[in-house]
């Protein structure tokens, strides 16, 4: 089971790495980002419906399940959204990897409301991870880089924690099945961009066939296979491993735009992304990290004043 649920988190991380690459050039072809995501939500409801269909499940929902799956989409709607206006103020790749310090934010969402133990290990990568974002925070000429950008993809960061952690422990939730799970939160998610467009956001048409194909790729990969993915992991394995397998996301994301997108990486935005990645990726060995930073801790006793 915990096999399962391990591949299942990379294989989730690594195609969510996938979205600069198909959303940066729908941009360029004069998309704005609330409509990319209008398109890539209701083109991955027909495709989970067809799912759904084919294995003999209904889309019906009682009225227990409806709050729950309601949050859920609006947050995986706002997480999504900010995600993909911060592309025009950063550098994706540098974005997706800022985005990578939600499992730290889970661990510590789950420390304060759900009472799991505030490990050593948490407050190291905390510190690791500050050294991580003010390396990011530094534009290559040595400017600062877009606030706005950092705030929009902060603000990802969170909702998509929030929308982890609620899905581990709410057993309505867990009670759901994936499928059925996925398809209204992609419905409710799609709430916020109808939401944006009434109050003044401009919808902007699809261009040429290549958006079509950008398109129904984000709809596939980003959304239904690593959604899908992530809410089976999460059963497998919690909310803060699946979280950890995040780091495969980044490497994606930063891959795939200095491949595809002509984008540049500096050594010192690497060597930050690599402590983000490093710092929360050590919270998924803190059970064999957790004793070892306590016996360096009892080398150093402290002296009364």
């Amino acid at each position: 089971m915990k096999l399962k649920g391990y591949i299942l988190a990379a294989v989730a991380a690594a195609t969510y790495g996938t979205n600069p690459a198909f959303a940066v050039p729908l941009y360029a072809e004069g998309m704005n980002p609330n409509t990319v995501l209008f398109f890539r939500y209701l083109l991955g409801l027909p495709i989970l419906a067809s799912m759904l269909l084919l294995r003999g499940h209904s889309l019906r929902i009682s009225r227990r399940e409806l709050m729950p799956l309601g949050v859920l989409g609006i947050l995986m709607g706002i997480s999504s959204l900010t995600l993909f206006q911060s592309y025009n103020y950063i550098n994706s790749g540098i974005a997706s990897t800022l985005l990578f310090v939600y499992p730290v934010m889970v661990a510590v969402l789950m420390t304060f409301f759900f009472h799991e133990r505030f490990r050593a290990t948490t407050a190291l990568c905390l510190v690791i991870m500050a050294g991580g974002l003010i390396l990011l925070l530094r534009a290559p000429e040595g400017m600062e880089i877009s606030g706005m950008g950092v705030v929009l993809v902060m603000l990802s960061s969170l909702t998509y924690a929030i929308y982890l952690v609620m899905t581990n422990v709410s057993r309505t939730v867990q009670s759901i099945p994936t499928l059925k799970l996925l398809f209204w939160q992609l419905a409710f998610g799609s709430m916020v961009f109808l939401f944006m467009f009434a109050v003044g956001t401009p919808f902007t048409p699809v261009p040429c066939a290549s958006g079509w194909v950008n398109l129904v790729a984000l709809a596939a990969l980003p959304t239904v296979v690593s959604l899908g993915c992530t809410t089976v992991a999460i059963h497998c394995i919690g909310s803060t491993s699946t979280a950890i397998f995040g780091a495969l996301e980044p490497v994606t994301a930063v891959a795939l735009s200095i491949l595809t997108l002509d984008q540049t990486i500096t050594p010192r935005e690497l060597w930050g992304g690599l402590l983000i990645v490093i710092a929360t990726t050590m919270v998924v060995g803190s059970d064999r990290i957790d004793p070892v930073l306590l016996r360096v801790r009892k080398m150093f006793p402290r002296h009364p004043r």
